[in-house]
């Protein structure tokens, strides 16, 4: 509780993501739905954010697209974190060939530019989440995979390790139940802070027009539209902009929230 920086965070995205969930699911607008009689209205008390030029509520559409932004995020942490997490353990912990291998591959992978894979699997599979959200994964389990490496090496030859294998555990009972919880720490501040950076992808990749194709919204796709009508319309460019950088900003206030929390555990050990 005395974390003000990880709780404001939380408290932060609590809200963003209960509108998110909410606001497309009660709202009286559909995301994509017309009405030529109410193009590129300003704020008022039945349209929150206005509308835009093809009469469509803002409101709805910017909260729908926050929940395919954090729908990215969220699958793309989750999914690179297992992967990432499979394979520095194993790396890890077994070594020799093993270990070669698996981190030689991440430095192949790592040597493209992770755009450049978002921006193929788009083209093959199509401007959709899944193809982003795969895409992402291609190269975002090395960072995962290296942190978890590191941690499983130092705690490997560890006393309780040790003590694990003598009275008969198997490989992977010492990795799962000994030495990754050591690795939880660094592990969840890593995957916190990929979130928002896989958010910010898929907002870039539908800005300049690669990304989640129409009728479906991502805030980067309500940003280009709006960029488009800024200087007559100018807070059709701004509400989505604005719940943008909230919700980067308050993952990475949880982000730096746990590291700071994680430093001041390791200091008072």
């Amino acid at each position: 509780m005395k974390n003000k920086m990880l709780l404001t965070g939380c408290g932060l995205l609590a809200i963003l993501f209960g509108l998110a969930i909410l606001v497309p699911l009660c709202s009286p607008y559909s995301y994509s739905e017309q009405n030529a009689q109410l193009q590129n209205l300003e704020s008022c008390a039945s349209h929150w954010f206005g509308t835009d030029k093809f009469g469509r509520d803002l409101f709805t559409r910017v909260w729908y697209g926050a929940r395919l932004s954090l729908q990215v995020g969220l699958e793309s942490a989750a999914f690179c974190g297992l992967a990432g997490v499979v394979l520095g353990a194993t790396a890890g912990y077994f070594g020799g060939i093993v270990d070669t291998f698996v981190m030689r591959t991440a430095d192949v992978v790592n040597a493209i530019p992770s755009l450049l894979y978002v921006i193929l699997l788009t083209l093959v599979l199509g401007a959709n989440v899944h193809g982003i959200i795969l895409g992402i994964c291609v190269s975002g389990w090395v960072e995962t995979a290296r942190i978890v490496r590191g941690e499983i090496l130092r705690s490997k030859s560890s006393e309780f390790a040790q003590a694990a294998v003598l009275s008969g555990a198997s490989s992977w009972r010492v990795i799962w139940h000994h030495l990754l919880p050591n690795a939880a720490g660094p592990l969840l501040v890593n995957l916190t802070f990929f979130i928002p950076k896989a958010i910010l992808t898929e907002a870039f990749l539908s800005f300049v027009g690669v990304g989640i194709a129409a009728p479906a919204a991502s805030l980067g796709t309500l940003i280009l539209e709006g960029r488009r009508q800024m200087r007559l319309y100018p807070w059709q460019l701004f509400y989505p902009a604005a719940v943008l950088g909230l919700l980067v900003m308050a993952i990475h206030l949880i982000g730096v929230g746990l590291e700071k929390g994680r430093h001041l555990s390791a200091d008072r050990a």
